[in-house]
């Protein structure tokens, strides 16, 4: 039994490595982090796979490891407090099937989510600027700001809420 599935499991690693590690980088890990990430990913799958823990369709494994690969990458970013990269407005690729209307609804959208920030008051502003932008684990937001952690979770549960009606109010208006 374990010769199959060690030979499955190379089947696998050779079909899904390229992918995986694209979806590590699409999480915002740099090569050497994606492929740790990869790798460990692997050898959880190698673990639970000599111990008959994996889904019993062969089919739903490659789901299974690119979970295991974001949520890999994920905690990566948050352990080592690495915000996801964001791309500079300058830097989008736009498609070519985009139309000067949409580019400009986009950035329109874009200075509406500003200004509906702007409005939130000065504690919500910041948790959002720290824990959404700057995506920053709950704790050491809370810690900087010197309130709970379930205070953060609740100030950015408010703010979310207060910008989905500013920008539905927004584009009413319009």
């Amino acid at each position: 039994m374990h010769d199959a599935f060690l030979d499955a499991l190379a089947s696998v690693v050779r079909a899904h490595r390229v992918d995986l590690t694209a979806l590590a980088r699409r999480e915002g890990l740099g090569a050497e982090d994606a492929l740790d990430c990869v790798h460990d990913a692997f050898c959880t799958y190698l673990k639970l796979g000599l111990r008959g823990e994996l889904p019993k369709a062969e089919s739903e494994h490659p789901a299974w490891l690119a979970g295991a690969v974001a949520n890999e990458a994920r905690n990566r970013r948050r352990l080592h407090h690495l915000a996801r990269p964001h791309d500079p407005l300058d830097d989008i690729e736009l498609e070519e099937s985009e139309t000067p209307e949409a580019l400009v609804a986009r950035a329109e959208d874009c200075v509406k989510l500003r200004g509906c920030v702007n409005k939130l008051c000065k504690t919500q502003r910041t948790v959002v600027m720290m824990r959404l932008l700057e995506e920053r684990p709950g704790e050491d937001v809370a810690a900087a700001l010197g309130i709970t952690r379930g205070h953060v979770d609740v100030l950015v549960h408010r703010a979310k809420a207060s910008l989905r009606v500013c920008m539905i109010g927004e584009h009413e208006r319009a």
